[in-house]
């Protein structure tokens, strides 16, 4: 049995790399959601925050899409 242990550090660092970054954007998406209840409490439209909650659950579900395709294909 032999093991490429080059690829299968590439692989750890690219997964640790898309966690950290999948993590980020969904805590961001959660902290626009909370921006506008904040601005909503407070008169506002609040929708800057909306959008950005939006945006960054958009790409989310892009980026799990594209690793189911990636799995399936």
């Amino acid at each position: 049995m032999h093991i490429e242990w080059g690829a299968l550090g590439t692989v750890f660092v690219v997964a640790i790399a898309v966690v950290a970054v999948l993590t980020s954007l969904f805590a961001v998406g959660v902290r626009g959601l909370s921006q506008r209840a904040v601005a909503r409490e407070g008169g506002a439209s609040g929708t800057s925050g909306m959008a950005v909650a939006v945006a960054c659950f958009a790409v989310c579900a892009g980026i799990v899409g594209y690793g189911i395709y990636l799995i399936v294909a």
